[in-house]
This record gives structure tokens, C-alpha cells and sequence, in this order.
């Protein structure tokens, strides 16, 4: 049963304080986006104040909706209702917007201001948050409340955003929208302000398609309320909405868009509509001409009245009381009736693993297997260990060796095929080729907080996904990218699939591992140690078979991958010098140690999985690994950048600076120089 909307006084006047605030702010420091904000207020009003279910005490509350400003440059939109209704801003800090320190940076940023839930800058990214949040709700449900009744389970909930013309134009934001029409997620609701103008100007210069027949044809429930009539009353604009935001939540198979046609920067008396207001300050004449329109003082700045304040955060209190009493009631029957699944969910909430679930990790014999498919049998032996660990692919299953053993897959109802089946419970998951929105899409899931993701395809195009994985990383959040076919030893695909300048490129990126494991057993470690973390990792994974070091015969235990790097092969006196590889140049390194060992020289052989690990290691552990004053020589199937500051400036570094060529693997890293004979001759050429 719908909620009746009731629109009193005081919420109009809350509406255009919000606005003027907007205009305050940016005028204040100086820059901003102040046009939509000032537009959108009584929209992002209607959402905090009357539709959405949250707790300002308690913002990451579990039985929250969510809600992403995908259009992230209007963040002061979002930071003025975060303040009216109680999430720790005050007045000072929408005064101190997109200033030094301040809690109201240029952008929502995650974990910096309570009550923002993504990170959202680039356009379009916080669309592909939004799904993932959506999928996150319904595998969550599916995994710790699978029998409740539709729309009474602890775990439903909405997923609301605001997006602008300029996310309707970017590919994530497609590609996304298009996995949820696919998935048939009625949990998530989409309001997109169509106003029509950009940076550069009216958007008919380049975006004219009809963005409801597109999502129409996505599969979504489309709706649009028209709010460009004018004048100054504007309940019946707001109850339009409301309707139609009610109308989405009552769509249970379809996901909702709402096109909200709007002005921008009404009601500015000269300048609403005009791009000018979109990305530059309103300056003080029209700022006080606007205060004037809404019967507020024009000499008067962040002037916000105590009572009207209090009628807002009471209000929002008021709610999330009511909400929190219903939705815990149902929480403590679930825990009572479901002891199990109480204690998986009290164990999710912690971010901790279980106890045990290295015991599940596979141990490979010595042999020969790549790591993509050492990798694949980590992740199905992990399947029952760690039920909240879920994945896929961009359409490349088969090749990244992603999907877990036996397990169904995370479709919408009536999808299933011969070959993939499933429901809402399933943990295999099929992002088709949309790579930029799958990145996306697992930062949403593990901002939801519950289950912990992971992605894969080739290694060449992380270029497809590198904004997500930086927006990984800014956010600390525990997204996994398994990206394999990591080299030259693609082969016959040639240099359009041969990923060379990608390790380097990616080990740029601050508070981002990047694993390359060297064999089988060292892909199950890093697999171990990539889960213990609480950060963005990467995993990158051979298409060719990998020799499997013998630990019992010579070779160093696993014990050292966590560490980035280890002593996989000591020499036989103290080294002359020290061979450094990662992934499947190890083997080579291993190779060189040999011969220079049979010619009397002693070599020590390092393998260095991850050298961010290792450099988060004390002094003394990376010189017991690295010593000082010993010759070292690097081996990797990549450009040489960062190495020189591993191998200092007497060693010497063995890579690939130019783009490879359609053959043979094995071919062209004997054709390249990137073979055993070549570290050797590095070696013996810098202790010369």
C-alpha cells in the first residue's frame, strides 16, 4: 500500500533553502555546479525526506535503500539534504564546499562523508554502481533470507540514483542499463534530470536519441513527469513525482527510469536554462535575485532558520525510527528461526573470512598447468569455504577459467539456457561483453558490503576497465580483477591482444595489487592473501602452461607469497646475484640460475608475485630477499618502467618495449629476447 505524500509549508521553504544554498556555496568558493543542484532540490528533497528508508545516526544501517548521485559534479545536491536531514553535516561544512579538508569535496566521495555510498566523478559510473548494488540486494537476500515472502525480507531493498544527460551519453552507463533490463532488477530506480544542457551548451548539438525508448528497449519500466511548466508552486510537481516514483517500486521485474524533465537552475530570474549555470558560479546579483523570487533576505548567506532545521531532522529521525522498529522486528525473528544464517550474516558484516577456508585451497602437484586454469580450480575449491565469494566474466568463462565448479548462475527468472542455469541465488555471473560496466558493477557489490566479487577477461583489456579499477582503489573496496592472457604468450591473436605497457600502467594506480603468480601453488597463495585484504586487487593469470615448482625439492613454500615477493631458489653460496621474475618469466629466471650455477657463479632465483606487497614489507625482510650489494637482473614480459628502482643502476633489466606480433607464444618470446639465454647473458654482462 502506498504511502500518501503530505507536502506542508515548511517542506517548500526546506526546498528553497536547499537552493539557495547551492547558490551560496559555489558562489562562496568560487566554482562548482550550482544549476542542477538548484533545479533538482525539491526532487532530491522528496527522496531523503518523504521515499527513501535510512537512519542519519546510522548511516551504514543494513536495512537501508541506497541512493548514487551518478551525477556527481551536482554534489552539493546531495551534501545540502545530508545536512537537512541529520548525517553529520552542518552549516559549516556547505559552506567549506570543495575546500581543503572539508567534508563536501568536489565529488561524493565513499568512506569521506557519511552517507554517501559511491564514489562518483566520471559520468556514468555511479549507473553501473547502482546495478551492482541491485544484484547485490538480490543475491543477498537469496543467500541469507531465500524463503521470505516477496518485499518482506530484511535484505529488500531500492536502490535509487540521479543521473544527468551527460551519464545518458556515456558507453558504462548502456552497458549497464542494459544488464539490468537483461537481469530484470525491479529493485532499482533510475531518476534522470533531462534538462538538456552540458558544458559546451544545449545537448542537441550532439544527443538528441530518445533515452525512454532506449531503456524501453533495455527492458526497463519508463515513466517521464514534466516539471518545465513554470511558476512558483510546485506541489503538483513534486506529487507527480512522488506518483511516479511509487508507480517504479510497484515494478517488480523491470527496472524503472524516470525522465524528469527539468530546467536547469530554475528559478534563477536571468540565468535559469542557460549552460552558464551549469559549471560556474552564479555570481552575487543573480544569487540575490534568487533569495528575492523565494521571499528570503538577499544580504543573508548560509542563513538556514533553527526551527525549520529541527522540523527536517526530526522528520528524517522520525522515520528512520519507524522504519528501524518494523525492520527489526523482522530481524530478530529471522536470527531467531535461522541460527545459521544469523551467524554467516554476523561474519559478513565484519568483513572476516572463515577460520579455516585456507584448508580448501588446493595443492598442485609438479607439473605443468597455466595459471588461469590453477586459478579456476582455487576458486570451485573455495565455492563451499567461502559462500559469499561470487563472479564471472565478460563473456569469457571459458578462457579466464571464472566460473566455480558446479555452481548455478545469477540470472533473472526464465533466462536459464542449456549450457548456464539459475536464479537469484546463483554465483556465476554473465556481465556479457561489457567490461567497462562489469568493473562497475562488482565496485557497487562490494560497496553494498555483504558478499565479496570478482571479474575477469584478457589482461589487454583492463584499458576497457581501468576507470573502475582507480574508482576501486579510491574507495579501498575489496573488488577483484581477474585479468588473464597476460603476455606476448597470447600468440597468434597478435598485438591487439597482447597486453605489453599493462602491468606498469595498472602498478601506477596508489592502493592497487597487482598479482602475478609464477606457478599453480602461488596462485592459490595469492588467491589466499588477494581475500585477506580489504583492498582492490588484481590477479594476472597465464594463457600458456606454467612449470609447477617442486616445494619438496628445492623450491621455497608458498609461505612467501603474501609478502610480494620470496626466495623461490637460493643459490648455493652467498648469490653473485639475484634473478627477479614474475609470472611465467619465473620459470625463465629459474633457468639462468642453473647455468650460471654450473659455471660456478651462485644465483639466487626471486619471485615477486606483487610488488606492492613487498614493498609494504620492513627493512629487513625485503634486504634479506633483495641484499644490498648483490647484482640483480629482472625478468618480465612487459616494459621495463619501475623496474630500474628494484634492480638499481648497476642491474639490468630484461622486458619488451615495442607491441608484439601474430605467432607462436613460444616463437616470439625467443624472437623478443625474453628467454633464459637472454637473463643469463644480462647476468654475467653486470657482474662483468
Amino acid at each position: 500500500m502506498n504511502t500518501p505524500l503530505t507536502w506542508t509549508e515548511q517542506d517548500a521553504k526546506a526546498v528553497d533553502i536547499a537552493r539557495v544554498l547551492a547558490a551560496d556555496a559555489v558562489d562562496k568558493v568560487g566554482n562548482g555546479h550550482p544549476g542542477t543542484a538548484i533545479s533538482l532540490a525539491p526532487a532530491a528533497y522528496l527522496l531523503y525526506q518523504k521515499v527513501l528508508t535510512g537512519d542519519p545516526a546510522d548511516p551504514r544501517w543494513v536495512g537501508r535503500d541506497r541512493f548514487v548521485l551518478s551525477a556527481g559534479h551536482s554534489s552539493i545536491t546531495q551534501y545540502n539534504q545530508l545536512f537537512l536531514a541529520g548525517y553529520g553535516l552542518e552549516i559549516t561544512d556547505i559552506a567549506a564546499l570543495r575546500t581543503w579538508g572539508s567534508l563536501t569535496p568536489g565529488h561524493p566521495e565513499f568512506g569521506h562523508t557519511a552517507g554517501v555510498e559511491t564514489t562518483t566523478g566520471p559520468l556514468g559510473a555511479g549507473i553501473s554502481n547502482m546495478v551492482g548494488m541491485a544484484m547485490a540486494a538480490k543475491r543477498e537476500r537469496a543467500l541469507l533470507d531465500p524463503d521470505a515472502p516477496a518485499g518482506e525480507s530484511i535484505f529488500d531493498r531500492f536502490i535509487f540514483g540521479i543521473a544527468g544527460d551527460g551519464c545518458m551519453q556515456e558507453g558504462v552507463a548502456s552497458e549497464a542499463a542494459s544488464l539490468a533490463g537483461n537481469l530484470e532488477l525491479g529493485n532499482l530506480i533510475l531518476i534522470y534530470d533531462d534538462n538538456r544542457i552540458t558544458i559546451e551548451g544545449d545537448t542537441k548539438i550532439a544527443f538528441s536519441e530518445d533515452v525512454l525508448k532506449r531503456h524501453e528497449a533495455y527492458g526497463w519500466h519508463t515513466q517521464h513527469v514534466d516539471w518545465t511548466h513554470g511558476g512558483t508552486e510546485y506541489a503538483e510537481d513534486v506529487q507527480a513525482l512522488y506518483d511516479a516514483i511509487e508507480a517504479a517500486k510497484a515494478v517488480t521485474d523491470k527496472p524503472s527510469i524516470i525522465r524528469l524533465t527539468t530546467i536547469i537552475g530554475w528559478p534563477l530570474p536571468t540565468k535559469a536554462g542557460s549552460h552558464s549555470v551549469h559549471g560556474s558560479k552564479i555570481g552575487a546579483e543573480e544569487t540575490a535575485a534568487l533569495k528575492k523570487v523565494l521571499g528570503l533576505d538577499p544580504e543573508k548567506s548560509f542563513d538556514v532558520d533553527a526551527g525549520l532545521l529541527a522540523y527536517t531532522r526530526g522528520n528524517a529521525a522520525d522515520r528512520a525510527a519507524a522504519a528501524k522498529q518494523a525492520w527489526t522486528a523482522k530481524y530478530e525473528a529471522w536470527r531467531a528461526a535461522k541460527p545459521e544464517k544469523a551467524a554467516l550474516f554476523d561474519r559478513l558484516v565484519k568483513r572476516e573470512l572463515p577460520a579455516d577456508f585456507e584448508s580448501a585451497l588446493p595443492v598442485f602437484a609438479p607439473g605443468k598447468k597455466a595459471t588461469r586454469a590453477a586459478s579456476g580450480e582455487v576458486l570451485s575449491a573455495l565455492a563451499d569455504a567461502i559462500p559469499e565469494l561470487w563472479g564471472g566474466s565478460a563473456d569469457l568463462a571459458g578462457s579466464n577459467n571464472t566460473t566455480m565448479k558446479g555452481q548455478p548462475s545469477f540470472l533473472a527468472p526464465g533466462h536459464s539456457t542449456a549450457e548456464w542455469s539459475g536464479d537469484y541465488s546463483g554465483r556465476t555471473l554473465h556481465f556479457g561483453i561489457r567490461e567497462h560496466a562489469m568493473g562497475g558493477v562488482i565496485n557497487g557489490i562490494a560497496q553494498s558490503g555483504l558478499t565479496r566479487p570478482y571479474c575477469g577477461t584478457f589482461l589487454v583489456f583492463s584499458d576497457y576497465m581501468r576507470p573502475t579499477a582507480r574508482l576501486a582503489a579510491l574507495q579501498n573496496l575489496p573488488s577483484t580483477f581477474v585479468w588473464t592472457h597476460d603476455s606476448i604468450g597470447v600468440g597468434e591473436d597478435g598485438p591487439t591482444h597482447q597486453p605489453i605497457e599493462h602491468l606498469a600502467s595498472l602498478r601506477a594506480i596508489p592502493n592497487f595489487d597487482v598479482v602475478r603468480p609464477a606457478d599453480a601453488n602461488e596462485t592459490a597463495a595469492a588467491w589466499a592473501q588477494i581475500l585477506r585484504n580489504t583492498r582492490p586487487a588484481t590477479i594476472v593469470l597465464s594463457r600458456q602452461d606454467l612449470p609447477i615448482f617442486d616445494r619438496d625439492n628445492g623450491f621455497a613454500s608458498t609461505e612467501g607469497v603474501a609478502k610480494g615477493a620470496y626466495v623461490l631458489k637460493e643459490a648455493s653460496a652467498a648469490p653473485q646475484v639475484v634473478l627477479i621474475g614474475t609470472g611465467s618469466e619465473v620459470q625463465l629466471a629459474v633457468a639462468a640460475a642453473e647455468r650460471l650455477e654450473a659455471g660456478g657463479i651462485p644465483a639466487r632465483v626471486v619471485s615477486m608475485p606483487c610488488v606492492e606487497w613487498f614493498n609494504e614489507q620492513d627493512d629487513a625482510y625485503r634486504a634479506s630477499v633483495l641484499p644490498a650489494g648483490v647484482v640483480r637482473v629482472s625478468v618480465e614480459a612487459g616494459v621495463p618502467q619501475g623496474w630500474r628502482e628494484i634492480v638499481g643502476d648497476s642491474g639490468r633489466i630484461i622486458g619488451i618495449d615495442h607491441f608484439g606480433a601474430s605467432a607462436n607464444g613460444n616463437l616470439l618470446f625467443e624472437k623478443f629476447g625474453i628467454t633464459a639465454d637472454a637473463v643469463y647473458a644480462a647476468a654475467k654482462d653486470a657482474l662483468a
